[in-house]
């Protein structure tokens, strides 16, 4: 199970950190009871209500078909209709027996060109995801591949799309009227939420990742935080500690690690905490570090530049390879390496970086057990449960995104979407 460390030199942060949390227990009660307010957007709170046994078994056997029958399978979708599948994909997929590639999250011909060479003489299925079938970056590029699988396999192009999104969306319709096969994106959760639904589930399982280990550590996580105390709820710490360092004039987060198999899981987290608390005129800015690679840039700002981050990193317990920098003949300065693997070597490099930075502002440390599915269910339900959370100690509706609805006013009318077509 997860486990949050904290290294903060404040003497009296444990005192501030329990009153805020005593503060605030009306809030986390009421997430735990579900808000009437937000009924219609909680449906990930329960993972059994759209990732059931059943429902995982549909999936699977989805997966496995297109598995069997494809060489490339792209996910069609923008953010929270991709961000959570790509984060685990990009981390755990092992094998290449189906080749993942990204499209509808970019309008620049170039990629989209780059993407189609790709799937040249290669088996292709599609799944284009988008909630009510608004989006332009997902709709524009489903054109595109419609009639590269139209101009690839005629009549039998309708056998190898899959669509998801809410029912009795236009999407719906389409799938109804050309015979796609249609997915439902539930109407009450939101993108950035869907991760335990078909939207984030499938797209994994077409990648060959244990799609019931990770859902069983959503569950697990569900279990744990919505266990009805206060004092030992980790989420909860984390949601109160974000709040309370707000309040004392920090305003980015930074989410780090020295596992570079989190850089995707970086987006998704990006996506879910800014487009969830970022109104008002309020919330923290998320950022993420990727250590090593990172560390002497965003390192030397950490240590000497404006206070203005805290970190939370995600650190992994187990070690989940074995290389050794083994001696040679050649007389290079790095002895001091000997008799070590690049596990203990990544790790004292991270002890170190922590050590050095809680010097000059606050770390948290969220250990994760081991990097496998399993442990990507559980950070999934970590987050959305302490983001709902933190979202209303700010003050903010969390499920909201007008910000997101005005840039989408102004390009729908730069493009001449109301407009008749003559």
């Amino acid at each position: 199970m997860l486990n949050l460390r904290i290294e903060d030199k404040n003497p009296h942060l444990k005192d501030e950190l329990h009153e805020i949390m005593v503060e605030n227990k009306d809030i986390f009660q009421s997430v735990l009871n579900g808000e009437d307010e937000y009924v219609d957007s909680l449906g990930w709170f329960s993972v059994e209500k759209w990732a059931s046994r059943e429902e995982v078994r549909k999936l699977k056997k989805l997966a496995a078909h297109i598995r069997e029958n494809a060489d490339a399978f792209v996910i069609i979708g923008v953010g929270g209709s991709n961000n959570a599948a790509r984060a685990v994909i990009e981390a755990l997929q092992t094998d290449d027996k189906v080749k993942i590639i990204y499209m509808g999250n970019t309008l620049s011909p170039y990629e989209l060109t780059k993407a189609l060479k790709e799937l040249e003489g290669k088996s292709v299925y599609i799944d284009c995801i988008a909630k009510n079938f608004e989006t332009l970056e997902p709709g524009a590029s489903f054109r595109v591949l419609r009639k590269f699988l139209s101009d690839k396999y005629q009549e039998k192009a309708n056998e190898r799309i899959i669509a998801t999104g809410t029912k009795g969306s236009a999407l719906e319709k389409l799938c109804e009227e050309q015979g796609y096969t249609f997915l439902e994106f539930p109407e009450d959760v939101g993108g950035r939420f869907s991760a335990m639904t078909a939207v984030g589930l499938l797209p994994m399982a077409v990648a060959g990742i244990d799609i019931e280990k990770l859902v069983l550590g959503a569950s697990d996580m569900q279990k744990y935080l919505t266990s009805g105390e206060i004092a030992g709820n980790p989420a909860y710490q984390y949601a109160c500690l974000r709040n309370l360092y707000y309040k004392k004039g920090y305003k980015i987060e930074m989410l780090a690690s020295f596992e570079p198999q989190f850089r995707w899981f970086y987006k998704w987290w990006i996506q879910l905490f800014g487009e969830s608390e970022g109104k008002d005129n309020k919330g923290l800015f998320p950022s993420a570090g990727d250590f090593c690679e990172e560390l002497h840039a965003m390192g030397q700002y950490i240590q000497d530049g404006t206070p203005l981050l805290f970190e939370t990193f995600l650190d992994v317990q187990e070690k989940n390879s074995s290389l050794d920098p083994a001696p040679d003949k050649v007389s290079d300065g790095f002895d001091y390496l000997n008799g070590k693997e690049f596990w203990e070597i990544n790790k004292a490099s991270f002890h170190a970086t922590v050590k050095a930075h809680r010097e000059k502002l606050p770390c948290l440390i969220l250990e994760v057990e081991n990097l496998d599915a399993y442990a990507f269910g559980e950070l999934f339900y970590f987050f959305l449960f302490s983001c709902y959370a933190s979202a209303r100690i700010l003050g903010v509706n969390p499920f909201d995104q007008p910000g997101v609805e005005a840039y989408k006013k102004w390009m729908f009318e730069a493009l001449g979407k109301d407009r008749k077509i003559s």
